[in-house]
């Protein structure tokens, strides 16, 4: 896992997909007054350069978030998310151009209020470093080192009962599947009644494919679960999409789903096995 870095990967498909449902469910829970917590399990760095070494090896961006970045007419609902990416990349000389990419930290900390709060977990040394300056002078966040897996279970519940989990490890290591059921079981234990967001990413492997039938077994009343894929699956190991699992999803979460589904799936196809599914479970 600690070779993992973000950088390379950072605004691809799975991001898109994993950023777009994140947005649309922290805009539902600031629709109370009451403030929340954001918990981000595996944070990373906070936001990356699409410009750096990293970027620009896979240049994934490039059929991730640049192709949003130049499209016109998208569904609302996409357009929430799109305006983030674009707060920020409106400082300096290059306003207007895609230069960076906001990484949940990053997106949740643009949308948060002063009283709502963001707990940042992060296990990788140079990630942490960057992470705690991004967020020096920013009062609602605290960053601590450590496992995602493990840490979670010790911020749950919130203080204000309201909270939002993100877990998206790189499952770069085939236990990091078992660690994230482990790591859920515990979490809806202490913290039944809060909304959790858990990224997997659509690959040719037992692990991946067996996932998300797992997570639809997890002890909990209501779940939605959005897949997306880009192309069809190749003869190796990569990546052709991703699915976005939630527990507690906002009532109306799958109607902007399937109104942005379609002219997502479009935009970011890159064969004709590009496809999206919905399957859910409601009390």
């Amino acid at each position: 896992m600690l070779s993992y870095r973000h950088g390379f990967h950072a605004g691809n498909h799975g991001d898109v997909l994993k950023h777009w449902v994140l947005v649309l469910c922290l805009e539902y829970l600031k629709q109370k007054d009451k403030p929340f917590f954001y918990i981000d399990t595996h944070a990373g760095s906070g936001q990356y350069s699409l410009k750096d070494a990293y970027a620009r090896k896979t240049a994934e961006a490039d059929a991730g978030i640049a192709r949003l970045w130049e499209a016109t007419d998208l569904p609302e609902s996409l357009n929430l998310y799109l305006a983030q990416v674009q707060n920020q990349n409106k400082r300096g000389q290059n306003k207007g151009t895609l230069l960076q990419y906001p990484g949940s930290p990053a997106l949740a900390a643009g949308l948060l209020r002063p009283d709502d709060r963001l707990r940042l977990i992060e296990l990788h040394g140079s990630d942490l470093v960057a992470l705690v300056k991004l967020f020096a002078r920013d009062h609602r966040v605290k960053v601590l080192e450590g496992d995602g897996f493990v840490a979670v279970k010790g911020l749950l519940p919130p203080e204000s009962r309201r909270g939002l989990v993100l877990m998206d490890p790189s499952y770069e290591i085939k236990s990091d599947y078992n660690k994230v059921l482990t790591a859920m079981n515990e979490c809806l234990k202490r913290f039944a009644t809060g909304q959790y967001l858990v990224w997997y990413p659509l690959i040719n492997s037992v692990s991946a494919q067996r996932f998300s039938e797992q997570l639809q077994k997890l002890p909990c009343t209501r779940w939605l679960d959005v897949q997306m894929a880009v192309s069809r699956p190749p003869q190796g190991h990569g990546m052709f999409g991703s699915g976005m699992f939630v527990i507690n999803p906002p009532w109306t979460l799958r109607t902007q789903l399937e109104q942005g589904l379609p002219a997502l799936t479009q935009l970011l196809a890159q064969d004709d096995g590009a496809e999206w599914s919905i399957q859910e479970k409601s009390e």
